[in-house]
Order: structure tokens, then sequence, then C-alpha cells
């Protein structure tokens, strides 16, 4: 009867090598796995940057949004772009939204990978950017824009499902 149970098992599981070589799960995947119901279509979520400090904070730039559709997808991961001699905090905005568009996105180093991704189209409602120009590579909103696309109402963007939060109750 064990033995039976071993030939059944073998015949039925994965090689140990194909369980090495599926797609990592990333934590936007697995908050779709969890929670479902967190992202169902015509929920409303935030997509929010900046904020930080304790005494003297930062404002907060918001892009508020309604969900259409949430679905993980296995991607091929691209090596993130690079711009020589400069650090990320020194990309001028054309260079930070090539950055932000690839991301996830891998090191040089790293050897290439796939890994699921839980992803979520969005209908835009309403947004608060920022206009310095200190903020034109700190993220993804800026002047109005969401990456390269000029922010209006019912806009249609895609965002990974761990950059959102539920909108504040009564909203």
């Amino acid at each position: 009867m064990r033995r039976l149970a071993a030939i059944l098992a073998c015949l039925l599981l994965p090689p140990a090598s194909a369980l090495a070589e599926s797609a990592a799960l990333r934590p936007s995947a697995s908050l779709l796995f969890k929670y479902p119901e967190l992202l169902q279509p015509g929920t409303c979520v935030m997509y929010r940057e900046g904020g930080a400090g304790w005494v003297l904070t930062e404002p907060l730039y918001y892009l508020k949004a309604h969900v259409i559709a949430a679905a993980v997808s296995t991607r091929q991961l691209p090596h993130c772009p690079q711009v020589p001699g400069k650090l990320p905090e020194q990309y001028n905005r054309a260079e930070a939204i090539r950055h932000f568009q690839a991301t996830p996105c891998l090191a040089a180093h790293e050897g290439e990978r796939s890994e699921q991704i839980g992803l979520v189209q969005l209908r835009v409602a309403s947004w608060e950017t920022p206009y310095e120009r200190k903020m034109e590579n700190a993220g993804r909103l800026y002047r109005g824009y969401f990456l390269d696309q000029r922010l209006r109402k019912d806009l249609e963007i895609e965002l990974e499902a761990d950059l959102l939060a539920p909108c504040p109750t009564g909203e």
C-alpha cells in the first residue's frame, strides 16, 4: 500500500526541477490570492506618495481610482534601465519614468527570471500631484501626470496591487 502511494505521488507531483523553475510570487500576487475581496471591480483604492516625517511631514500626493479588474500574471522581469554615472535620485523625469515603467526589474548582476505579479487595472477618479521641481524623479505622480500620461477623470492605468490602499471609509 505504501509503495502504491509513493508511485502515485511520483506520477502526480511535478518534478523538483519544475517546482524550482516556476515563477516566484511577488507580494502583489500574494495579496490578490490572500485578500481577493479587497480588489473587487468598483472598489475605491488609492495610490499614495510622500507623507514622510514625524514633525515636519512632507505633503501627501495621491491618485484615487476604482478597480476595473485584478489578475495575477507571470512576467519575465527585465533588467532595470541604468543611466551611467547617475544614481536613481539624480535621474531627470524621462529617466525616472523609464525606470518606473520597467519596475519590477532586476539589478544588472541578477540572472533573468519570471515572477507572478498581481496587477490591478484602475479608472482614475481624482488626484493631487506635486509641482515642485525637486519631486520630478521622486515618484509616478508629477505635475498632473501619472508617469507619462496626462491625468484625467476615467483614465485607465495599471499598478501592482501592493502599491494600493483602500480609500478611507465613506468615499
